[in-house]
This record gives C-alpha cells, structure tokens and sequence, in this order.
C-alpha cells in the first residue's frame, strides 16, 4: 500500500505542472484535495484530475523506487494531514447485496450465448478411450468439445448442458489407482522422498544443545488437504469477438493473471484480452476460478459462440486446489536448570505450489492438464513466522511429490495465508507443550523469549482484553459435563502482527467443541479503515475456524470424494463465536501491512490450546472434529 501511494503521488507530480503554468503560479501555490487542483491564493482557478487527463493514458515508467515506497519524485502525505486514512466508509456494495440487484458472476448473460459442463473421468489420471456422442443427440443443441482428455458438453440451454454431463457415454481408461488409502496420508509423507528442502539460517549449535540438554520435550503435528469450498463453485463467461479479441467476465481474485493465463491457452497477445472482474463466491488463494476461466476459453474457441461455463458443486470441492497436507516435528532441549537451550522445528508436505498461486500459465490449469501441455510442478513451503530467541535454533521445510503430476483433485496450491495455519498450529501449540513440560504459565514462556516488541505487544495488550489469568495449563479444578479452557497463541506475517486468545467449551460426552470466544490483537502498521479492519479479522477467524474444527478433504485410491456441504462439513451459523473482541494497535508512524491473512493463523493453536486447558488432551491432528476430540479424552 505504500508502493501505491508512492506511485500515485509520481502519476500526480506529471499533472500538477500543466495547471500552474496556466495559471501563471508556481507548483508550490497550488493545492490539491480530493483530485482537484486550485490556486491557493484563488480557489476559483481549479482543474480536476480528469479534466486534465482526458482519458488518455500516463505512459510513465516508474522505477523500483518509484513502487517500494522508499523513496519516489513525490513525498507522502504527512499523517497529520491525511483526511480519508483512518476513517472508515459505508461499503458501497452492501445495499446491493441486500435487496439482490448485485449482479455476480453467474448473472453475466450475452447474446447468443450457450453454456457449458466439464466432464471430468471418475477415476483421477484416467485418458479418454472412446465418446458415444449419440448419447445426448436428443438433447437440443447438445455437442462434444474435446481436445486430447480435455472434455466438455454444450447446449443452448443450461438444463440441457447438465443433462448432456449426465447423459454422456464415455469409455475411460483402467489402470492403477492414482492414490493412496487415506489412513495412510501421514505415514506417506514421513516416507516420501524429499524433494526440495529448505533451512532457515541457525542460531548457535543446535547439535550440541540437544546433546547435553538434561531432557528434551518433542512431538509431531498433522494437517490435512483442504479445500477453498467457495460458497459456489466457480462461474465464467467468455466471448470471442469476429476481430478475435477475447473478452472474460470471472470472480478471479486475480484478472489480471487470468488474462495472461487465456492469453497463453488460446495463443493470442495479452492486448486482445480483457479479463474483467465480476463479484464471485469467494476466493482468498488459487480457487477454482482460474481453472474455469481457462476452460471456458477453450470450449468458447472451439464452439465459435459466447459461452457460459458453471462448474457443479462436485468440481467446486472436490477438483479445486487444494490446501497440502503436512506433518510438522518440533523438538526443544531443555536444560538442568529448567532453561530452553535448543528448537528444532520442521515442515514437510506437499508443496504449496503444486500449481502455481494462478492461473497465468496453462500448465497451472486444469485445461492445460487435461490438453497434455508441459508441466512444471513448483517446491515451497514455509516455516513459523515468529521472534522466540533460543540459545540455538533451526527451523527448515521439506516437500515431497505429488501423488499423481497430471490433473490431479489433490494438486496443491495457495489456500488463504498459504500453509500459515498448519505451520503454526505445530509451532504455537508446541509452545505450549513446553510450557506444560516446565509447569508454567503459556503466555509467561512466550513473553520470556519473544524478542520483537511489537510481537510482545500484541500478546500482552490480547492477554490483558481477555483478562487472562497467569496460571499452568490445564485447568484441573473444574468437573462436570462441559469443560471450559482458554489458549494463546500469536504469529506474525509480512509484518502484521497477530495474537489471539481463544476461550472454549468442550462437551464432554459428545466431543463437540464451541469455541465461544476470540480476543484478538492486531498491528498492522498503520490502520487504514478501522471497520473494514475489524470486519477482515472477524471473517478470517470464522474461517479459520472452521478449518479447526471440521474441514478435511476426504479421498480414495481413485479420487477426491468430499464433494458438497455433507462430505465437506464447513461451520455452520449455530457454531460461530458469541464474541470476536478486536483490539487495533493502530502505528500511524508504520507503514500499513494488511489484515488479509495474518488473524488466520494463529486461531487453530489458540482453540487447541483452550482444548488442552479445558480437557488435558492433547490434540495433534486438525480438524478436531467431535469424533476425534471424544476419542482423545477417552
């Protein structure tokens, strides 16, 4: 954000010399405010921004400079002067949203429009062996588009193209299942191979820490795939015009790599397409909106007409990307007197970008999988975002390969804060662990070795709104049906800081746990709009927790078979919080670093460490569904 200000403030160092030649002043007795330029001596001499732009184009190259917001021709507002900063604005598409006039990417509609299915094979991998297309030729207007295994029905109208998807004979090929039995997830990725590993730089020796340490506390974590279940699955809508521009109408969370990525699947120059953003349900990482933006350009080409393309609920679940699966082992050397004198702390999994985090490239598609394009799987992963000063210190990630390289439901990408969640669920709840083995309070050992201040901050100012008590967990002076607890746990992330105190109930006969309350602190720099800031948090924690406490994609050896609202449970409206108490550290003299993602990642350790307060269970494997949670106490 500061880049933008940087870069909008040289676009206006172009504009403001025009005016005050005209009026005979210099640039410095000109005043500028809400796109309107006037001599400040006489206000009636004004101009605004459009007027002198006249909707032509810059063509300004800005320099590294110019966007890292470090330096720049133009200064930056002072603080003191900034007049919408910090204010927080009516959204203005709620009213829309309300009473139902917002137009979403499904009510995109053109002129001869038809509209499409993906028909995608049972089994994952499986080729195309042979078509019977005399199979929907009762259907009005129905045809095949098909380009090597990529393969898909259109029709003239919509229930006719989901009758051709149903009606549609097709031969796939046998062969062996491309998956594993999903007992078997965890025990697969300690095994497999690695196939990039990558080290944080170490603090001290932490050979020899572990060497001499008096004792040493370890465990390990497990994460399962996720998957984005936007509240629909995706929606496109692609024109060809006669001179060959392409035009695409998606709820992409990113157009412009849309563009790019249709550019490249139909081989025409980026400047004769135009990806323009529509409202969609959702998205926050590599949803399915890519992928059926990029399919619905391929079968546009091939049928010659503007065509719609909406996926159904099962290729919203169960083919999207998918959030990896991970382990993650955390060792700490403890010594005679008590002291932590060695981490160790370890990620490995499948990459997080399997396919790319868009849909630039045919071969992060889902068209270009099915096409047979060249591929290219990418490695990265992460490792605990915090400041805890040990003695010695190693942190590193692993990944492994996928299980099949080509159109797989389980390819894996960015799901929102990408891996943050699994990572520091290991990490915070581990902090914990330590906490318990030495017999004191959570927060005092976080205190004890967190070095940033602003991190310290965030976990004195969370702990003091939610009126923790300095105590050892668990809690053992409570009896009953229902177990109360509560749980700490902070990260940070691209410089936003975040720490969150979870208060829980646990039934104790059914395992179902409310998370009742969140106390939220938030620093992000300077705060742009207090409203829009406490209503991000407020969604990232419900989503967040909803991958605590129930999504896990479930498979065969054959495919991805969690596909709607029952395989793939999300929270529903009686589990959310009571509360969500937002305190905003608010540093107008920093530089704003975002609300997106920061408050997802410390929420499933905060609810596992409540749950270990409430119940003395500890839980090492998301979600903490009811079964899973029952099983543990018993």
């Amino acid at each position: 954000q500061a880049g933008h200000r940087r870069a909008a403030g040289d676009h206006g160092q172009q504009v403001v010399p025009a005016p005050a030649h005209a009026a005979g002043v210099p640039v410095d007795q000109l005043a500028v405010s809400a796109a309107v330029i006037a001599v400040k001596a006489d206000p009636v001499k004004r101009v605004t921004y459009g007027e002198l732009i006249g909707g032509r184009k810059f063509h300004v190259a800005l320099t590294g400079n110019n966007v890292d917001g470090t330096t720049g021709v133009a200064k930056v507002k002072p603080v003191q002067d900034l007049t919408i900063v910090g204010q927080s604005p009516q959204r203005y598409d709620i009213p829309a949203k309300v009473d139902g006039s917002l137009k979403w990417a499904v009510d995109v509609r053109l002129p001869g429009m038809v509209h499409a299915r993906m028909v995608r094979p049972p089994v994952a991998g499986a080729t195309i062996q042979s078509i019977d297309e005399a199979s929907i030729k009762n259907i009005p207007g129905a045809r095949v588009v098909r380009e090597n295994n990529f393969l898909a029905v259109v029709a003239d109208k919509e229930w006719d193209a989901v009758k051709a998807l149903r009606q549609l004979k097709v031969q796939w090929s046998s062969g062996k299942p491309p998956f594993i039995d999903q007992k078997a997830l965890y025990d697969h990725i300690r095994k497999a191979p690695v196939r990039k590993r990558e080290e944080s730089k170490p603090v001290g020796n932490v050979d020899e820490a572990f060497k001499t340490a008096a004792r040493v506390i370890e465990a390990e974590y497990e994460w399962p795939f996720q998957s984005h279940a936007c509240m629909g699955p995706a929606c496109a809508v692609v024109e060809i015009a006669a001179n060959g521009h392409v035009t695409c109408w998606s709820g992409t969370q990113k157009p412009h790599f849309l563009r790019d990525g249709i550019s490249r699947t139909l081989g025409v120059k980026q400047e004769n397409v135009d990806c323009i953003w529509v409202v969609g349900p959702g998205s926050y990482g590599r949803s399915d909106a890519d992928d059926c933006g990029n399919d619905c350009a391929v079968i546009a080409k091939a049928v010659g007409k503007p065509v719609r393309l909406q996926y159904m609920r099962n290729e919203g679940t169960g083919w999207d990307p998918k959030g990896p699966a991970s382990i993650h082992r955390a060792r700490a050397a403890i010594d005679a007197k008590g002291q932590v004198i060695g981490y160790e702390f370890l990620s490995k999994g499948f990459s997080r970008v399997d396919v790319n985090t868009n849909g630039s490239q045919p071969r992060d598609t889902l068209a270009g999988h099915f096409r047979g394009v060249e591929l290219k799987s990418g490695d990265n992963f992460g490792v605990p975002a915090e400041s805890y000063a040990f003695a010695s210190k190693r942190t590193a990630w692993e990944t492994i390969p996928p299980f099949l390289d080509r159109a797989s439901p389980l390819r894996s990408s960015h799901l929102r804060d990408p891996v943050g969640p699994q990572i520091h669920f290991a990490s915070e709840s581990f902090m914990d662990e330590i906490a318990y083995a030495l017999g004191i309070d959570p927060l005092e050992l976080r205190l004890r070795h967190v070095k940033h201040p602003r991190h310290a901050a965030v976990l004195r100012e969370a702990a003091k709104k939610a009126g923790w008590q300095s105590r050892p967990s668990p809690n053992k002076s409570q009896s009953g049906s229902t177990a109360k607890g509560r749980g700490i746990a902070y990260a940070a992330r691209n410089g936003t800081v975040v720490a969150i105190v979870a208060e829980v109930e646990v039934d104790r006969s059914t395992g179902k746990v409310w998370a009742r309350k969140f106390t939220v602190a938030h620093d992000c720099g300077q705060v742009v709009n207090p409203d829009g800031l406490v209503h991000t948090v407020e969604g990232n924690i419900i989503q967040a927790l909803s991958r605590t406490i129930w999504e896990e994609v479930k498979f065969d050896t054959n495919n991805v078979t969690s596909i709607d609202w029952m395989t793939y449970p999300i929270l529903d409206m009686t589990e959310v919080p009571e509360t969500i108490d937002v305190v905003i550290l608010n540093r107008p003299d920093q530089p704003p670093t975002g609300a997106g993602e920061g408050s997802t990642r410390p929420v499933t350790a905060a609810v596992g460490n409540a749950i270990f307060d409430a119940t003395g269970v500890r839980l090492r494997r998301a979600p903490f569904t009811p079964d899973r949670v029952r099983a543990a106490m018993s």
